[in-house]
This record gives structure tokens, C-alpha cells and sequence, in this order.
């Protein structure tokens, strides 16, 4: 895609529940009416990963893509916020961008996050996009750990070097602590909760979410449908931006309701 087809960004700083946080944002550009969306980043990296896709989803929908606390340019709390910390600060951060309902798009430990969102304010959330998502309850953290090593060589030297900064500036005892809340974490009991619309993608070449692992996600998911995308990696946000918008554009542009829950009766 070339840049007329993208959307210059702005970097946005405010305090929210005396917090600072920083992100990335496109805005202005969308067309009337356009859903906004919300990408939440992965495990130590940042808004910045992002940046490919956000830059391309602009001219199309309002679109945010914050530094979660403790990471990126956004301030660090101690101790640092676990999955559900983490899901909570990001509902107050909507509220203070006036933001009631969303989309949210996560990358994978950002799945956690926004399905952890989509499980404690359902009204919050009109549709989910999971990319590469993690959780999966059979992998322990030192098995998570190889696949991210067996995944690093896979992603282009520039990705590299951004998550480099990142995890930098993350610092190791943040990292530790979010892998944990990570691992503890009950993502897949949370999955037959979801009912929001939910498009799942991974690329080919993603050793950290497997094949296996997001069919078993699609399957427990009530409303979910599942994209591979051919030789991209487990970051597709940064590896195949223009496949992963053209798939979410379609994927909104279907506007299907949200399914309800069922009640039993009595």
C-alpha cells in the first residue's frame, strides 16, 4: 500500500487515573460514522509495532493505539499491572477519550487484554480482532519463551530492533511479572463468554500461536471465524499490514449484530 493510502500519526500524551500514557493516533481522516478502533500491543513492546497497520486502518476508521502502563512511552506503576490491571486501565483510558464502544484489535498477549476487556464491559466492545493470540493453558512459561525465541529470527531485522527498544525500556522485572499474569491468566475458560463477532488471524510461520491452539480458540469462541495469513509471522501487524486491514475492513464492513448470551428459563 503506498502512502496516499495511508494516514499520517499523531503522538498523544495524557493523564489518565494519574497515570501519563502516550500513544499513537489517526484520528481525523476516518469518514463519518466509522467505528472506532483500539490496538492493544503485546508482551514488553509498544504502540510502535504497530504503527504499519495503524498508519493504514487510519483513513478508514478513528484509530488508537495506546502504550499500555509500564510500557512504551507511557509512565510505570509499581508494581506493575497484570492481564486484568492492564484490561481495567485500558476501560478508563477509553473513558477519558470518550470512547463508549469500541473495536479492539490485540496482538498476541494483547488478545489476553481485550478479550479480558470484551469479558468484564461486553457493552464496551462491538467486535475483536485476535492476532497471534497467546494463553493457551497447556504451555507453560519456558515453553512460551522457546517458541518466542524460534520466533525472533522469523521477524524482519526492523521488528527486531523495535522490540529490542522496547523490552529495554520495559526492563526485565516488568516483563517477568506481566509473562506471569500472562501464564495464570484463564483466557480460554473466558472464550465461551465472548459473543462480540470475533475475526482470529495468524500467519503461516507463527511458532507462538500454533495452528492448533487458534482453531481450539475459533471452536470456543460462540461467534469466531479464523484467516491464516501465508508467510507472515506471529507479529502480522508488522509483517503483513496490508493483509490485516483488508481482513478487518471486510470483517466490519459485514456489521452483524452481537450475539446474546442465553438465559435459561425458569
Amino acid at each position: 500500500m503506498d502512502r496516499a493510502h495511508r494516514c499520517l500519526l499523531r503522538s498523544e500524551t495524557a493523564t489518565v487515573a494519574g497515570l501519563r500514557w502516550h500513544a499513537r493516533v489517526g484520528a481525523d481522516t476516518a469518514p463519518s460514522g466509522a467505528p472506532p478502533i483500539v490496538l492493544v500491543h503485546g508482551l514488553g513492546v509498544s504502540s510502535q509495532y504497530f504503527e504499519p497497520t495503524t498508519e493504514r486502518l487510519a483513513p478508514h476508521f478513528p484509530t488508537y493505539a495506546p502504550d499500555l502502563p509500564g510500557f512504551g512511552r507511557s509512565e510505570r506503576p509499581r508494581p506493575a499491572f497484570g492481564i486484568s490491571g492492564l484490561a481495567e486501565a485500558l476501560v478508563g483510558w477509553m473513558d477519558a477519550h470518550e470512547l463508549p464502544t469500541v473495536v479492539l484489535l490485540g496482538n498476541s498477549v494483547g488478545c489476553q487484554i481485550v478479550v479480558e476487556v470484551a469479558f468484564r464491559h461486553p457493552t464496551r466492545v462491538s467486535r475483536l480482532v485476535l492476532t497471534g493470540p497467546t494463553g493457551d493453558p497447556t504451555r507453560s512459561l519456558g515453553s512460551a519463551l522457546l517458541r518466542l525465541l524460534v520466533d525472533i529470527p522469523r521477524e524482519s531485522v526492523r521488528m527486531v530492533a523495535v522490540e529490542a527498544v522496547d523490552y529495554l525500556r520495559a526492563g526485565p522485572r516488568r516483563l517477568v511479572a506481566t509473562a506471569r499474569s500472562m501464564a495464570a491468566d484463564p483466557f480460554a475458560a473466558k472464550l465461551p463468554l465472548i459473543h462480540q463477532p470475533t475475526l482470529v488471524m495468524r500467519g503461516d510461520r507463527d511458532p507462538i500461536a500454533p495452528q492448533h491452539w487458534v482453531e481450539q480458540v475459533v471452536r470456543a469462541l460462540p461467534d469466531a471465524r479464523l484467516e491464516v495469513v501465508p508467510g507472515a509471522t506471529h507479529v502480522v501487524n508488522y509483517s503483513a499490514p496490508d493483509v490485516l486491514v483488508a481482513a478487518t475492513r471486510a470483517f466490519l464492513a459485514e456489521g452483524r449484530p452481537v450475539r446474546k448470551p442465553a438465559t435459561s428459563g425458569g
